[in-house]
């Protein structure tokens, strides 16, 4: 099928190759033209593992091509998708909808009339609405088919979760649009994921309560870690223990600073205004977003409790600045908060990370960025694990121990054995144990 993606960003790029991927023939439209010329080069504007060479294989393969020219994508394309960004709108924490409106109308001007129109970005309930009004309005007498399949993608992991998802969720009452995407996503059938056909508020509500839920089990297991610091038990045992439950489940059951990324904490916030506005308040959500809030201010407390409760003047090293492993997202990242509370508290931060440096030398001028690790390390009084890269759960301890002014480890992530870093001769602090 030809398909037509509006928006060449971390949605789009990822859904875009993938549909390729399956065969399908893929124009990825971004107005802007300088992110084109990139791709077309071969260059991503995101890190996310493989995807470079997915894009490669299938721009070489003729599937895969990149386009600042909407009205040539649209014309013949079987299905156009939405993926533009919804960020919070600034005041008042609604999603920003400006760019699906935007994407919606001048889609109407150039899309074949049998064209199935598709919102894969996060969207709040009603939104498939105002744009199934925006393009009738731009062409009457055209009837399109709006549908709502928002993407449940794991930034460090959207491959693999695109290609095999837990679920797939479409939301049409039209039968046509049910059998074009049911098409579309044929390629996935035999892995036999569960294809979840409901009417499209349905299915831009499952997107939020999805998120929402997930930042409840990160938050309730932060809680839950801080209440075994008091009563001297052990967060990991408990987790296990709790997951092991099949109504529960072992994911995200994993202590640390925080939730922070491109999607819970502004998902959250647009679903608690959406319930707000809905007459139904979600408290626990409301809750979730202000004990998250407050966790990373409790972090950097626990950084500064960790230097004897002063860090003037001293050298501090964070491992880890994006919010989570294998991505350079630092969109509400926990490290950013924590830098910036102990540079305020007078310390001198000296940071690593194996993707996020570029986009920390914009976003945080006032710190050091090192090479690696080790020169992270250098002279530092403590060292405060924020992000659990693969490449910091193997440390060669004996090397940091000598490279650092004190031996003091602050580990956020509870990625190393409290009585191994004990037995190196390091004080260790970590979350719940």
């Amino acid at each position: 099928m030809k398909i037509t993606m509006v928006g060449a960003g971390y949605v789009g790029l990822v859904s875009g190759a993938c549909f390729a991927d399956f065969g399908h023939r893929v124009t990825c439209v971004d107005h802007d033209p300088l992110r084109i010329s990139e791709l077309e080069r071969g260059e991503m504007p995101i890190y996310e593992p493989g995807l470079d060479l997915l894009v490669a294989k299938n721009v070489k393969e003729g599937r895969l091509r990149f386009s600042t020219d909407l009205a040539e994508a649209a014309r013949d394309a079987e299905a156009i998708f939405i993926a533009v960004g919804t960020p919070s709108r600034r005041g008042d924490g609604h999603a920003d909808l400006s760019f699906v409106y935007a994407a919606a109308k001048e889609i109407a001007a150039f899309a074949h009339p049998e064209a199935i129109i598709v919102t894969k970005s996060t969207v709040p309930v009603g939104t498939g609405d105002e744009v199934e009004r925006i393009v009738r309005a731009a062409r009457s007498g055209v009837e399109f088919a709006v549908v709502s399949n928002p993407e449940f993608l794991r930034e460090g992991a959207a491959i693999g979760d695109f290609k095999r998802p837990d679920r797939i969720v479409i939301g049409t009452l039209d039968q046509r649009a049910r059998d074009v995407m049911y098409e579309i996503y044929r390629p996935l059938t035999l892995n036999e994921p569960p294809i979840v056909f409901t009417d499209r508020r349905s299915s831009e509500m499952i997107k939020y309560a999805a998120n929402a839920f997930l930042a409840l089990k990160i938050t309730f297991i932060n809680e839950i870690a801080d209440l075994c610091e008091k009563i001297n038990a052990d967060v990991q045992q408990i987790a296990r223990g709790i997951g092991l439950d099949n109504r529960i489940g072992s994911k995200f059951l994993h202590p640390g600073p925080g939730f922070g990324g491109s999607c819970f904490p502004k998902d959250t916030q647009a679903l608690v205004k959406t319930a707000q506005d809905a007459g139904a308040p979600l408290r626990i959500i409301e809750t979730v977003m202000s004990v998250n809030d407050a966790r990373k201010v409790k972090m950097t407390e626990r950084v500064i409790q960790a230097c004897g409760g002063s860090v003037q003047n001293k050298k501090i090293a964070i491992l880890g600045l994006a919010f989570k492993p294998n991505t350079d997202d630092l969109r509400e990242a926990p490290a950013l908060e924590i830098i910036n509370g102990l540079s305020s508290a007078g310390a001198r931060i000296f940071a690593y990370d194996p993707q996020a440096m570029p986009s920390a030398k914009k976003l945080l001028p006032n710190i050091e960025l090192a090479d690696d690790a080790y020169s992270c390390v250098r002279g530092a009084e403590v060292l405060v694990i924020v992000t659990e890269w693969d490449e910091f759960r193997a440390l060669d301890l004996n090397r940091i121990k000598k490279l650092m002014q004190l031996p003091v480890i602050v580990d956020l992530r509870n990625i190393y054995r409290p009585k191994e870093i004990f037995d190196q001769g390091f004080k260790y602090f970590s979350i719940g144990r």
